[in-house]
């Protein structure tokens, strides 16, 4: 199986990469069109010259490595992707190969956060437009995919990973709930630059409290992300925990009286 995670930066995306990593039947790749994207827009990255040597800057190249033989021999290959890579220069025709699911973050949090680490980010730096388009592109071919938010995931990992498993008919492994400290040997180079919160975990943070204050500039992303992000929150995956059967609810019931 291959599996694409679809998501905007600063979204857990890279905990979840890690989680699927922690998996012995699992190889991963992370981002690999980054250096394809740098390379067609010219945009001026963290790291930018060293991410371009790291990665093929052709799209064809790229998809060949996500169709073609697994890494490391494993049976499943998760491929973590940032949604605004996917500009149109871009082919997308091998999307409908994989299994799809995208992960979201509410986009005040995106916003702050991302914000700590780019100058002067715009909407398209966020992703969430490119998110909605790639989920209404595979929902016209009735590929619709699965959606998982970032705030399920840590609030209940176990439960949401779970869920996520048994709808694309993976197999649960409790240890997709922890990895080493330290990183993943298959990071980006770019890693140093982002990944150092994640680095220093073993597992999912905690939930996380109150939406934080913007500045007006990071409002105005929050502002324009916003419906993309209803729209899909709308439609995530809730886990057997938050909605439990009628049975369970029936037992739940009888426990209590």
């Amino acid at each position: 199986m291959r599996i694409a995670m679809w998501s905007g930066p600063r979204n857990l995306s890279t905990a979840m990469m890690y989680a699927f990593g922690a998996r012995e039947d699992c190889a991963v790749i992370d981002e690999p069109f980054y250096a394809a994207y740098l390379a067609e827009t010219a945009l001026e990255h963290p790291m930018r010259d060293a991410i371009i040597a790291s990665r093929p800057t052709d799209p064809a190249n790229v998809i060949d490595q996500l169709v073609g033989a697994i890494p490391d021999g494993k049976p499943h290959f998760y491929q973590k992707h940032m949604t605004q890579h996917m500009i149109p220069a871009m082919p997308r025709g091998w999307i409908s190969a994989v299994t799809n699911v995208f992960l979201i973050r509410h986009p005040a949090r995106v916003a702050a956060s991302f914000s700590a680490k780019y100058d002067n980010p715009t909407p398209d730096d966020l992703g969430f437009n490119r998110q909605f388009e790639l989920y209404e592109h595979l929902t016209e071919q009735g590929r619709a995919p699965i959606v998982i938010d970032s705030a399920d995931i840590r609030q209940d990992p176990p439960g949401m990973l779970r869920a996520l498993c048994e709808a694309i008919g993976l197999r649960w492994d409790p240890a997709m709930l922890c990895w080493p400290k330290g990183g993943h040997k298959d990071d980006g180079v770019w890693a140093p630059h982002w990944y150092g919160s994640v680095h220093a975990s073993t597992g999912f943070a905690p939930p996380e409290g109150a939406l934080p204050e913007l500045t007006k500039d990071q409002a105005r992303l929050a502002r324009h992300a916003l419906p993309f992000y209803e729209s899909l929150h709308a439609v995530r995956l809730i886990s057997r925990a938050a909605f439990p059967s009628p049975q369970e609810a029936s037992d739940a019931a009888r426990s209590t009286e």
